[in-house]
């Protein structure tokens, strides 16, 4: 047979294969219903386990790689919980009559957390002096809106949304009113303002990416300054949702930002400065790279591309943000130290005491 023919047989087998996906989506989209109608949970981890395992043990007996047909269904059930997830935040429609302003709305976050707030039903509104990709109408200044909105979100940069944190405390306004920023000490006079002002307040803290789609598996911080029913309302719009919600003070979170945001920023920022400074071009690097040097340069890429900006207010606004520069500045210096001295009892040490802490079983 020739090649032709064959790829057309293969091209069939594919036409197949994306057939049977829309077929098993359908189903996902009842058993979504289902779930929703009976109170069921929408993730079910003993059935993911059952699930994969019956797809590592066919593989096998079909002569296939188990690792790649699970690496498969692993990414149907992501694409299954996503819309069972959406389904069940459309069906539960609690912003339906109700108006949400998004200042900062056309920027990355602000753009998600416009759609998150549309699928719950509620008329969307962004103030933005800058063109939005989406639907939502927009005004260029949110100090042109008459503030009636049940919700309003700050999602501008750090420095700004601590100006419009005390803005907004003059107007006050009477719905819910919360931040969305990656640092919560800068933004501590304009909060206060606003409880002061006898303002719905609270500072809430997405620790992912406005790409994401599905929310299990990831975190929301929120911050309460001194208004609980306000914390308790912006927990209750995620309600529906599979996400893990957390409860920490202002300080803490800081302090422990400065380390998951601070530290692994700046990590990533000397690896490619490193090397863009050797002269070294990166297809060269890849044509001899490693899985640790891809996974490192697939990170650190992502960082490169990212809004400068705000990496400079995670790195500059922080108080709590020297403690982890310092410590990643010795622990290098530490490393060129046992280098230079040929110390391999210190290397291993360091590399021991690295396990112990990250509670890994020895290699």
């Amino acid at each position: 047979m020739s090649l032709d023919k064959l790829r057309k047989r293969l091209s069939t087998v594919d036409r197949e294969l994306i057939s049977l996906i829309a077929r098993r989506q359908k189903i996902v989209a009842e058993i979504g219903v289902h779930k929703i109608s009976t109170g069921t949970a929408t993730r079910d981890y003993a059935r993911e386990r059952d699930v994969l395992e019956a797809t590592r043990q066919q593989a096998q007996a079909l002569g296939l790689e188990p690792d790649v047909a699970e690496q498969i269904m692993r990414a149907l059930i992501r694409s299954s919980l996503t819309h069972q997830e959406r389904t069940r935040v459309a069906a539960e429609n609690s912003g339906a009559g109700k108006e949400a302003l998004i200042i900062g709305g056309a920027g990355k976050m602000g753009g998600w957390m416009a759609e998150f707030l549309a699928s719950q039903g509620f008329e969307v509104q962004i103030a933005d002096s800058e063109e939005s990709k989406l639907s939502f109408s927009r005004i260029p200044d949110w100090q042109d809106s008459d503030l009636q909105q049940e919700i309003i979100v700050v999602a501008a940069p750090i420095k700004a949304t601590a100006n419009i944190l005390q803005g907004l405390a003059k107007r006050r306004p009477s719905g819910l009113v919360f931040d969305v920023g990656s640092l919560k000490t800068p933004l501590k006079k304009g909060l206060k303002a606003l409880v002061k002002a006898g303002c719905r307040v609270t500072s809430i803290h997405p620790m992912f990416g406005p790409d994401t789609r599905l929310l299990s598996g990831r975190h929301v911080i929120f911050v309460d300054v001194g208004v609980p029913a306000a914390t308790e309302e912006a927990r209750a719009l995620f309600g529906s949702t599979m996400v893990e919600l957390i409860s920490m003070g202002l300080a803490e979170h800081d302090r422990l930002i400065a380390y998951v945001l601070g530290l692994s920023h700046a990590l990533n920022l000397a690896f490619f400065t490193a090397l863009a400074g050797s002269g070294e071009l990166v297809p060269h690097l890849r044509r001899l790279s490693s899985t640790t040097f891809d996974a490192q340069l697939d990170v650190a890429s992502r960082v490169a591309t990212d809004n400068p900006q705000l990496y400079f207010e995670i790195q500059t606004l922080n108080e709590y943000g020297k403690a982890p520069l310092e410590a990643l500045r010795e622990a290098t210096g530490r490393i060129q130290e046992l280098v230079e001295t040929n110390d391999e009892e210190g290397f291993v040490a360091l590399m021991e005491a690295g396990r112990a802490y990250l509670d890994l079983p020895d290699s």
